[in-house]
């Protein structure tokens, strides 16, 4: 067992960093040659074909058969001009990831000639089978049929030999089977409900889009070396382990010089994303040994998700042809970082403004002021509802783990931002009195100060879930390896039911003779009341925090399946259904995906485990235990009973005796763990079972590793089977 370790170590130790051709053109001269951009449909496709498409990119209509045919004949012919032979419809199913299916260029004439051919219906739509992903109840396994269907406003791509169309997927019945639906529809419901505000303030405005910008944390592990441990090659993290004597306490790592090998991998990725129109523009060292980061400019939120869905894959190609694996896991390794993927969102009109951007002059930091406060409401008011969107059993790992925001649900705003909040409140009058003018001069001079507190105001608290960063709120409670359609959904969806309930309360009032700015003052004063215990501005990491959180009535929830049921509550069923996000069975469907698979990533993680305890662990402690007994009984045949030497024999037997604690330990938490599972399995609901998973197997797997992280420190660094931390971590 330990020669497969010393193999994956001595061909580490030949490592070089693969020589690559980087091209010598600028960024601007490669960048987006594999997309199908508006640019090249205008060539390759007539003026009204492309500006009726680009129309219904722009508004949300359908694309009629005889356009979708001449769309289909251009993208044709610029993927074949490629060196592309297949086209697939690339979807977003309910695994986290993405799936396609690809079919060739390629028909039969009707002269039993071999044609290419490519029409507006297979453009549209494409049948895979929709049995074997996860559905949640609302597809039979006999029941195969799904639809994948086209999303004009992500643009098609080539990969390799194939053109790869964005796709949404849905049910033969029209429910959705993707994550890509929901985000359209929020996306939706987000753009009407703040164009209708905005117009408060603006009448050109006539759309609103929701933009993101993430920042991608991951590790990186040297093939060998991942090779060699089945957990990490199995679960994406290790299950056991103990931590190196030095790892990120010296702060070395962080923003310090890229290694030459990893800089080379970072180089290769970031110029093939380049090719696909991902504009990359960040690359860095994390704060744990071996994690990284990249980050790209902001684009609409649908865009956004997609390339970073492409990127992901693009990275785990690219890690491979430089003998890495990449690492998206959450929390790979224990007692250091772990990685998320920081979601930086907001919110822009047709003409141009960030909505949560300060203006120049009161009116438009007045506008901004509105969104601020209507974004903190909503946050304060379904926080339950976000944090369901970025728990699952690999995140819950990270989430108050003193590198990551907790599971508290809060939002930052800085000390000034917050104090002017504070300040607005108490001046604004009440319902029963009208401003005077001086009063409304007065508060229209502070708001228009905005910038310059802002501006006073740059640093970040890393220790916030979501952080309001100057021109955006930064939601960093995602994970790593999470799909971004999720917490975006949710946060589009209850930014717009907030903006709708805002514009329907302001209306009522003007309706009653109300000014309109005096009317958009007095719920904005409310609203700063009622969300403001949701504001927090200290330190998250800390105990005091939990306990002043539970005295001002937030949540914290730790546990994945507790947090779930957020999905089943009554508050969150109006929101998801009343906007048309969801339907009854699509919203349940993913309430029993996501409990279904945290049930699966335990009960995997519970199995490995088992498996290396008892065939890799024990028998190697067994064995080095034999030669201690040995020596033993050497050193007494010896040395007899010299009184100088007792000492030596005394320390061996007492490892002996160690080792021995610790391997009845292992074994059995190995077969309690083992028990419980099969209980788990045993019961009914889904419910049931996924409670089960996380208060009783799930311990176990803490409980095993801590005696097997003993027995690492025992056990002669020959002789142990797997590679270590400081193996792991500090090769490159």
């Amino acid at each position: 067992m330990a020669t497969f370790r010393f193999i994956a170590l001595e061909e580490l130790l030949r490592r070089e960093p693969l020589h690559v051709d980087f091209p010598s053109d600028k960024i601007s001269d490669y960048f987006a040659q594999c997309v199908f951009t508006p640019e090249k449909m205008q060539r390759y496709m007539p003026q009204e074909t492309y500006k009726l498409v680009q129309k219904a990119i722009q508004t949300g209509q359908r694309i009629d058969r005889k356009i979708a045919d001449q769309v289909a004949s251009g993208m044709k012919d610029w993927a074949v001009s490629h060196g592309a032979t297949h086209y697939t419809h690339w979807f977003h199913p309910l695994t986290g990831g993405t799936a396609e299916k690809h079919d060739a260029f390629f028909d039969m004439g009707d002269h039993g000639q071999a044609i290419e051919a490519f029409s507006g219906a297979l453009l549209a739509q494409q049948e895979p089978d929709a049995s074997s992903f996860p559905n949640g109840g609302l597809r039979d396994t006999f029941e195969a049929r799904g639809y994948t269907a086209w999303d004009p406003s992500s643009p098609a791509f080539i990969i390799g030999k194939t053109l790869c169309i964005p796709t949404i997927f849905i049910a033969y019945t029209g429910e959705a089977l993707d994550s890509k639906t929901p985000l359209l529809k929020s996306l939706a419901a987000l753009d009407k409900a703040a164009t209708e505000v905005c117009r408060y303030y603006d009448k050109d405005v006539t759309r609103v889009i929701s933009t993101l910008g993430w920042e991608q944390e991951y590790f990186l592990i040297d093939e060998a070396l991942y090779q060699a441990r089945p957990d990490l090659a199995l679960t994406g993290r290790t299950l056991m382990g103990h931590a190196s004597a030095k790892d990120q306490q010296l702060e070395d790592h962080y923003f310090g010089s890229i290694p030459e090998r990893v800089s080379a991998f970072m180089k290769e990725f970031e110029i093939e994303s380049h090719k696909l129109g991902i504009p990359l523009k960040t690359r860095h060292n994390e704060v744990a040994p071996n994690q990284f980061e990249c980050a790209p400019i902001f684009e609409e939120a649908n865009l956004a998700n997609d390339h970073n869905l492409l990127l992901m894959d693009i990275m785990r190609k690219i890690a491979q042809k430089h003998k890495f694996r990449v690492l998206f896991h959450e929390k790979p390794f224990a007692g250091i970082n772990g990685s998320g993927k920081h979601n930086n969102w907001s919110m822009a009109t047709n003409t141009g403004v960030n909505l949560l951007k300060p203006g120049k002059n009161p009116r438009a930091n007045m506008q901004f002021l509105t969104f601020l406060v209507n974004v903190v409401k909503a946050v304060h008011d379904h926080g339950d509802l976000l944090r369901s969107a970025i728990m699952s059993a690999s995140n819950q790992h990270r989430l108050g783990a003193n590198e990551a925001p907790p599971a508290i649900i809060s939002v930052f705003l800085g000390t000034e931002l917050s104090r002017m909040l504070d300040e607005l409140e108490e001046r604004i009058p009440d319902k029963n009195k009208k401003m005077s003018a001086d009063e409304k001069t007065a508060l229209k001079l502070d708001i228009g100060k905005i910038p310059e507190i802002l501006l006073d105001n740059t640093d970040r608290n890393r220790t916030s879930p979501f952080a309001f960063t100057g021109n955006r709120f930064e939601f960093r409670a995602v994970g790593s390896s999470e799909n971004s359609a999720g917490p975006m959904t949710m946060l589009n969806v209850a930014v717009a039911e907030r903006l709708i309930q805002f514009k329907t309360e302001v209306d009522a009032l003007i309706e009653k003779k109300m000014k309109k700015d005096d009317a958009i003052f007095l719920i904005l004063r409310r609203y700063i009341a009622e969300s403001k215990a949701v504001r927090f501005e200290g330190n998250g990491y800390s105990q005091a925090w939990v306990e002043e959180a539970k005295q001002r009535g937030l949540t914290n929830i730790t546990s994945a399946p507790e947090s779930f049921k957020a999905l089943n509550t009554e508050k969150s069923k109006k929101v998801l259904l009343g906007l048309g996000i969801f339907n009854e069975r699509e919203l349940h469907s993913r309430y029993e995906i996501k409990l279904e698979e945290y049930i699966k990533k335990i009960q995997i993680e519970s199995r490995v485990l088992g498996d290396l305890a008892s065939n890799h662990i024990i028998p190697t402690a067994i064995k080095y235990q034999s030669m201690l007994i040995e020596s033993v009984k050497s050193l007494k045949e010896i040395l007899g009973n010299d009184p100088e030497m007792q000492d030596a024999i005394n320390g061996r037997i007492m490892t002996i005796k160690e080792i021995a604690v610790h391997i009845s330990s292992v074994r059995k938490g190995v077969y309690d763990m083992t028990e419980a599972r099969k209980q788990a399995n045993a019961m009914a609901s889904i419910e049931e079972r996924s409670a089960a998973y996380e208060q009783s197997v799930r311990s176990y797997l803490s409980s095993i590793r801590y005696h097997i992280d003993k027995l690492e420190l025992i056990v002669d660094d020959e002789h142990w089977p797997l590679p270590k931390y400081r193996e792991m971590l500090f090769n490159r």
